[in-house]
C-alpha cells in the first residue's frame, strides 16, 4: 500500500468534500458532524489518496460507525466515494446529536433507502421523525428514546407502510388530556418502554410482540388478534380489571409478563389461563394476591413467581398441573415452607432466600441446573434427575438430610452445610451418584461425623473440611487423585480402590489428621515410600491395609508405627526376601497383634521366623501362600525358655502359668492357611509352645499330605478339600469341631486313632470321603465318646 499526495482535482475545487450539508450547529462533543465530513481541511489542502482496492476498501468500511465515516470520507476523493455508499447508511443514527430540519432532510433525501432510524436525545426528534416517515418510506425499524412524540406522529404512523417494528423508551406521549392511539397495518413489535402517557389505544392487527413496561398508563385497551408477547411488567397504574381485559383479548398469548403488577390477583390469572390455553411462559413476580389458587396452564414451560408472598406449599398443587413445565423460579417467596414437584420436563429451578423454606422433594429425569442459597431453614432435600452435573449447597445452615439420585452428577459444594449429619445418602450402590468427580464439604463443622461415598468411580477431586468429622468412607473412588482432607477429628480412613490416589495427598491428609487410626489403602496402587514415609505423623494410628498395593520397602512403617495392632498385606506381590526381615529381627511393632500376608510373595523362612519369634501375634493370616511348602513349628524355630507347662491340659491356664506364658509362649489364637497349593506338611508341636492357638483352617490345600498337630486349646480345625491328606495325627484335648469335607485319600484308621485322643469332640464332617464309613455310630462314639454328630451323605 502506498501513500501519495496532490492537490485536489479543479473540478472539486470550491465544492464541499460532503455532500451531507452543514449548518454550522451539528457538531457533537467534538467530533465531526454528520454535515461536515471535511472537518478542518478546505479544498486547497493537499489531498492523501490511499491506492486500495473499491472492494477491500468496503470491507473495511464495512467496521465503522457513521462518525468515523464521515472523517473517513474527508480524506480523500476515493474515500468519500467509498465512505458515502448507501450500504453503510441503511440505519440512521441520531445519538444526542443537534441537528437542523433541514440538514435532516438532506440527509433523508441522499439516504432514501434507509431501512432503520434510531434517534436519541436528539432535539425537535417529533418533527425530525414526522418528516422520515414521510420521506423514508422503506423504512421497516424506528427507535426513540428521551423524546417527546404528540398525537401528529402516531397519526403519521400509517404513512410509513413498511414499518414493522417501532420503539419508544424514556419519553412524553400525547398531551396528557386524551387518549393515544396506535394503529398500523403492518406492525409486528412494538415497545413503549417507561413512557408517560395517560392511556393508550392500540390497534395493530399483524401486532405479535407488545411491551409497556414501565410505563404510566391508567388505562391500555388491546385490540391484537394476532399478538403472542405481551409485557405488562411495573405498569403500577393499571388496575387487576385493565389487566385482565387486556390479555385476554388476545387469545393468541403465548408470553404474558405481569411482574410487579401488585393489583393483579387469581381470578385475573384463572380468567388468563381459560382464555388463553398457549401460554407457554408467565411472570408474576413481586405480585402479592397470588396463589395460585385452581389455576391451570395445561402448556406453560416457563414459570416465574419471584418475590410473591401468596405463594405457599399448597401452591405447588398448581404447579404440578403444568406438565410442560422446564424452567421455575421462586425466588423471595417468604411464605413457601415446603416443596414436592414430580416434573418429566423441569430443566432449571431456582430457589433463593426462602427464609421459611424446610423440605425440598424434587424429582425429574431431565433437571439440568438447580440454585438453592440462602435458604436458612432448609433442613431436608431430596433430588432425583438424570442429567444433573453440577449442584453447590453452599452455606445451607440447617440441611442436615441430603439424598441425591443424580446418575450424571460431576460436581457436589456442601462448602458450610454446618449441620450435615450422617443422614447423607448420596454416593451409594443403588443409585447415587456413580460419576461424581468433585466433592467439596469445606467447614462442614457441626453434625457431619460419617460419610460414606460408597462406590464413585468418576470422584477424581475430593476437598473436604469437616472438623466433626470421624469415619470417611472413600471406598471405589477408582479415578481419585487429589484429596485435600482436613478433619481433625479424622479417626477412620478407608481408600479402598483408590488406585490413582497420589502420596502427596496421603502426606497432605496425614498432616491434617492426625487423629486417623484406622488407615485402609487396599489397592491404592500409586502408594509408595514417599507417602508411607508419612506415617509417623499419625502418632494413634492401629490399623494399615496395604493390600493389593506394589509397596517394597515396609521400614517407614516399621520405624514409626509403634502402636500398629493390625497389619495388612494381602496380594503384596513385590515384597522381597528382606521385606518382612525387621518384625522377627528388630521386634518391630512391638503393639502388632492381627498380620495378613495372604497370597502375598513372603518365603517359607520369612513365614516360619514370624511364627516363631512375633509371639504378639493372636491372628495370622497365610491362604493362599505359594512359597510355603512345610508349616514345621516346634522347638528347633522357638528361640525360648525351656520352661515346660502342660499344653494338653484341658483345664484352664492358671494365673502363674499364664505368667510364663508371657515370657515362653506366643499369642496366636487364629491360623488361617486356606489354599496353599504347595503346602505339603503341617506340623505344630507342643514345644511351639502356642497356648492360645484355637482354630486352624487348611482347606484346599490340595497336595497337603500330613497333618500332625499337638496344640492343646485348638478348638476347630477345617482341612476340607485335602485330596492329598493321607496321615493325620492330633493331640487336641480341647478340639470340638473336625471338617475333613472331602479328603478322598484319608483312611478310616487313620482318622479313628486321630480323634482317639480328642476327648471334646463334639462336631465331625466326613462328607465325600470314600475311605471312610459313618453309618455304624456305635463304634465312632466308641472311640470318640464326645461325639455328637457326624455329617456325611453315606
Amino acid at each position: 500500500m502506498t501513500l501519495s499526495s496532490s492537490y485536489q482535482p479543479e473540478e472539486m475545487k470550491g465544492q464541499s468534500s460532503s455532500t451531507l450539508p452543514d449548518d454550522g450547529n451539528n457538531k457533537s462533543d467534538g467530533g465531526v458532524a454528520y454535515g461536515d465530513i471535511s472537518g478542518t481541511r478546505n479544498t486547497e489542502d493537499v489531498e492523501f489518496r490511499m491506492d486500495l482496492s473499491d472492494d477491500l476498501l468496503h470491507l473495511v468500511f464495512s467496521f465503522l460507525g457513521q462518525k468515523d465515516l464521515c472523517r473517513a470520507g474527508s480524506t480523500c476523493r476515493q474515500w468519500l466515494v467509498a465512505s458515502t455508499n448507501e450500504n453503510f447508511w441503511r440505519c440512521l443514527k441520531f445519538e444526542n446529536t443537534r441537528i437542523s430540519i433541514q440538514n435532516f432532510i438532506s440527509i433523508c433525501d441522499h439516504y432514501p433507502n434507509a431501512t432503520e432510524l434510531t434517534m436519541n436525545g436528539t432535539p425537535n426528534s417529533d418533527a425530525l421523525v414526522i418528516h422520515a416517515m414521510n420521506s423514508l418510506r422503506g423504512l421497516q425499524t424506528l427507535i426513540l428514546d428521551k423524546g417527546h412524540f404528540s398525537d401528529v406522529f402516531f397519526h403519521t404512523l400509517t404513512s410509513c407502510p413498511a414499518l414493522t417494528s417501532l420503539k419508544i423508551s424514556d419519553s412524553s406521549i400525547g398531551n396528557g388530556i386524551q387518549d393515544v392511539t396506535v394503529y398500523h397495518e403492518n406492525l409486528h413489535n412494538l415497545q413503549m418502554i417507561k413512557c408517560r402517557v395517560l392511556r393508550v389505544i392500540i390497534r395493530c392487527p399483524q401486532l405479535q410482540t407488545l411491551s409497556l413496561k414501565r410505563s404510566s398508563m391508567a388505562h391500555a385497551l388491546l385490540t391484537c388478534p394476532q399478538l403472542n408477547v405481551l409485557d405488562l411488567s411495573s405498569c403500577h397504574k393499571l388496575s387487576d380489571t385493565t389487566i385482565r381485559t387486556a390479555a385476554m383479548s388476545c387469545p393468541l398469548l403465548a408470553s404474558i409478563d405481569m411482574s410487579s403488577c401488585s393489583s393483579v390477583t387469581d381470578e385475573t390469572i384463572r380468567d388468563i389461563a381459560s382464555t388463553c390455553p398457549n401460554i407457554c411462559m408467565f411472570d408474576a413476580s413481586n405480585c402479592p394476591n397470588i396463589s395460585l389458587e385452581a389455576v391451570r396452564f395445561p402448556k406453560l414451560m416457563d414459570l416465574r413467581l419471584e418475590s410473591c408472598e401468596g405463594i405457599v406449599s399448597a401452591s405447588m398443587t398448581a404447579i404440578s398441573y403444568s406438565v410442560m413445565l422446564e424452567s421455575l423460579k421462586l425466588d423471595n417467596c417468604s411464605m413457601l415452607t415446603a416443596m414436592t414437584l414430580d416434573m418429566p420436563k423441569l430443566q432449571t429451578i431456582s430457589l433463593v432466600h426462602l427464609r421459611k423454606f424446610v423440605y425440598l422433594d424434587l424429582r425429574s429425569p431431565v433437571l439440568k441446573q438447580i440454585k438453592i442459597s440462602r435458604c436458612s431453614a432448609l433442613q431436608d432435600i431430596s433430588i432425583t434427575s438424570n442429567v444433573l452435573q453440577k449442584l453447590v449447597l453452599q452455606k445451607q445452615e440447617s440441611l442436615a438430610y441430603l439424598s441425591l439420585q443424580c446418575q450424571s452428577l460431576l460436581e457436589l459444594d456442601l462448602s458450610n452445610c454446618d449441620s450435615l449429619t450422617d443422614s447423607l445418602e448420596v454416593f451409594n450402590s443403588e443409585g447415587g451418584c456413580p460419576k461424581l468427580r468433585s466433592l467439596i464439604l469445606d467447614n462442614c463443622q457441626v453434625g457431619l461425623e460419617l460419610l460414606d461415598l460408597g462406590i464413585c468411580p468418576r470422584l477424581s477431586v475430593l476437598q473436604i473440611e469437616a472438623p466433626s468429622m470421624q469415619v470417611l468412607e472413600l471406598k471405589g473412588c477408582g479415578i481419585l487423585s487429589e484429596a485435600y482432607i482436613s478433619c481433625s477429628c479424622l479417626k477412620s480412613l478407608d481408600a479402598s480402590f483408590c488406585r490413582n490416589l497420589s502420596d502427596e495427598s496421603l502426606s497432605r491428609t496425614a498432616r491434617s489428621c492426625l487423629q486417623i487410626g484406622s488407615l485402609v489403602l487396599s489397592s491404592c496402587q500409586s502408594v509408595a515410600f514417599d507417602g508411607l514415609s508419612s506415617l509417623h505423623l499419625l502418632r494413634h494410628l492401629v490399623l494399615l491395609d496395604l493390600s493389593y498395593t506394589f509397596v517394597t520397602d515396609l521400614q517407614p512403617v516399621f520405624d514409626n508405627c509403634f502402636k500398629l495392632a493390625v497389619l495388612r498385606l494381602s496380594a503384596c506381590k513385590y515384597l522381597t526376601d528382606s521385606s518382612l526381615g525387621a518384625l522377627y529381627k528388630e521386634s518391630a511393632l512391638p503393639a502388632l497383634c492381627k498380620l495378613d500376608l495372604s497370597y502375598s510373595s513372603v518365603v517359607q523362612l520369612d513365614i516360619l521366623n514370624i511364627l516363631a519369634q512375633c509371639t504378639n501375634l493372636a491372628h495370622l493370616n497365610l491362604n493362599g501362600c505359594a512359597n510355603m511348602h512345610q508349616l514345621v513349628w516346634n522347638r528347633s524355630y522357638c528361640n525360648l525358655s525351656q520352661k515346660s507347662v502342660n499344653v494338653c491340659s484341658p483345664s484352664p491356664l492358671k494365673d502363674n502359668e499364664k505368667d510364663v506364658y508371657l515370657e515362653t509362649g506366643h499369642l496366636l489364637e487364629i491360623l488361617n492357611c486356606t489354599g496353599c497349593p504347595n503346602i505339603t506338611k503341617a506340623l505344630i508341636s507342643s514345644s511351639a509352645n502356642c497356648f492360645y492357638l484355637s482354630k486352624i483352617n487348611l482347606n484346599l490345600s490340595i497336595n497337603l499330605k500330613e497333618v500332625d498337630l499337638a496344640c492343646g486349646s485348638l478348638c476347630m480345625l477345617n482341612i476340607s478339600y485335602c485330596n492329598s491328606l493321607e496321615f493325620l495325627r492330633l493331640k487336641c484335648p480341647r478340639l470340638n469341631n473336625l471338617w475333613l469335607l472331602a479328603c478322598s485319600m484319608l483312611a478310616e484308621e487313620e482318622l479313628e486313632t486321630a480323634i482317639s485322643e480328642c476327648p471334646t469332640l463334639e462336631i465331625m464332617n466326613i462328607d465325600s470321603c470314600p475311605k471312610i464309613r459313618a453309618k455304624d455310630l456305635t463304634k465312632w462314639h466308641a472311640i470318640c465318646p464326645s461325639l455328637k454328630r457326624i455329617q456325611s451323605c453315606v
